[in-house]
């Protein structure tokens, strides 16, 4: 126990230390409350039409709800581990984990979490992962412009960064998601050649996810421009994985099905990589089960999507064409299935059509049948030509929405204008 303070002045300071739990804000959910995404709204949060669910009533959140879980800006792990005594007192001191070095020094633990959230999750208009597919596709022929090279190690960077400021802020569900950047940004980037550090690093993403436990000084060599792994080193791994007993105490089982499915995903991609296309189908399939009660919406249509067409992939490399087709079939039919039905996305419907197609043109290549896949391709052209389209007309549309805004708030406030100086 430390010593009670004895002059005025100290027990005016000790005073100031408590914290007054009814200005608190309210305590944070039970974990097994917190289900992010997974259920449906009643009306659409956001515009578009994306985020119909389809076969059911209500509309998906976009990922809203599993974003939050995962960067967690209301603190509610550290709140459930340390009591709000202690939390809100380490608040008002500064104490809770941050940067403490460095340009971001200055910003708050949340700020900081903000900054976390931009490096992993925000997207320029025109970067190479914009889309939603997570189709693997080796992107690197030796004939890449100096700009381009720059986009993408600068994409890498971004990804190690947000490694090392999930470490200071102690936020593991981040951590593991910036090793599966990592290892989607380097295989963009070094293609074949990185392949090695990308699967290690996908490996790292699913020990955190997992029920067991990880080495987070291991971890932490990923951060580092250019990691160095000492064969001699003995792996310590003491530190509790996301869905450990431990932590689910702590966090829904949520957050260690995101990080899993999106580690599991890279990690298929990275075996892909270096031709270990059993190994790679098996990564791929382990994903389904944690999609099975999952929303049929746009956004969770694409990862299923983007599962079948990479599994496809491993069968046409193999030369196996009718597995692979059987896939890409039922690829397809996710992105027909929101061109057939009411409140479907037309545009992810045709996304999803074209990109199972156009991986059925090649696998038809790769077995002699040039005349189908120059058909299949022909199909392919005419159908990207009408989702660009839409695309243009979605971009006028939001154009014209915000101009309407624009007008309607402008107007408003000339009226409020004039009833407060009316003219004489």
């Amino acid at each position: 126990m430390g010593k009670k303070a004895k002059s005025a002045g100290g027990i005016a300071k000790a005073s100031q230390r408590k914290v007054d739990k009814s200005t608190l804000p309210p305590p944070p959910p039970p974990p097994h409350e917190e289900v992010g995404s997974s259920k449906p709204l009643n009306e659409p949060a956001l515009p578009g039409g994306s985020f119909k669910v389809l076969g059911e009533e209500g509309f998906d959140d976009g990922g809203v709800a599993d974003l939050s879980l995962l960067i967690d800006l209301d603190d509610s792990v550290q709140r459930r581990r340390r009591g709000d005594s202690e939390y809100f007192s380490a608040s008002r001191a500064n104490l809770l984990p941050r940067a403490t070095r460095g340009p971001l020094a200055r910003m708050d633990r949340r700020d900081q979490k903000i900054h976390l959230a931009q490096l992993l999750f925000s997207e320029a208009d025109d970067s190479e992962e914009k889309g939603p597919s997570e189709v693997y596709v080796d992107q690197v022929d030796g004939h890449e412009d100096q700009a381009t090279l720059k986009h993408r190690t600068d994409r890498l960077t971004n990804a190690r960064a947000a490694l090392s400021l999930s470490l200071l802020l102690r936020e593991p569900a981040c951590a593991s998601l910036s090793l599966a950047e990592i290892c989607k940004r380097r295989l963009t980037l070094q293609g074949k050649t990185g392949a090695e550090d990308s699967l290690r690093c996908a490996d790292k993403a699913i020990q955190i996810a997992g029920e067991g436990f990880y080495d987070n000084d291991d971890v932490a060599i990923e951060a580092e421009e250019t990691p160095v792994v000492d064969p001699k080193y003995e792996v310590d791994p003491t530190t509790p994985g996301l869905a450990n007993p431990a932590m689910l105490k702590l966090l829904p089982v949520r957050v260690s099905q995101l990080c899993m499915r999106s580690a599991l995903l890279q990690r298929g991609n990275a075996l892909s990589a270096l031709g270990r296309d059993e190994e790679a189908r098996a990564s791929y399939e382990i994903v389904f089960p944690l999609l099975e009660k999952e929303p049929r919406c746009a956004r969770v249509d694409w990862e299923r999507h983007s599962l079948y067409v990479n599994i496809g992939n491993t069968y046409s490399r193999q030369g196996e064409f009718e597995k692979a087709d059987e896939q890409y079939k039922v690829a397809e039919r996710l992105g027909q299935d929101h061109l057939d039905e009411p409140g479907g996305s037309e545009r992810d419907g045709l996304g999803m059509v074209i990109v199972a197609k156009r991986a059925k043109a090649f696998a038809l290549k790769k077995v002699g049948q040039e005349a189908e896949a120059k058909e299949l391709l022909k199909e392919v052209i005419t159908m990207q030509i009408k989702k660009n389209q839409l695309e243009e007309q979605k971009k006028k549309e939001e154009a014209e929405a915000a101009a309407k805004e624009f007008d309607t708030a402008a107007e408003q406030a000339t009226q409020v204008s004039e009833n407060v100086n009316p003219a004489t």
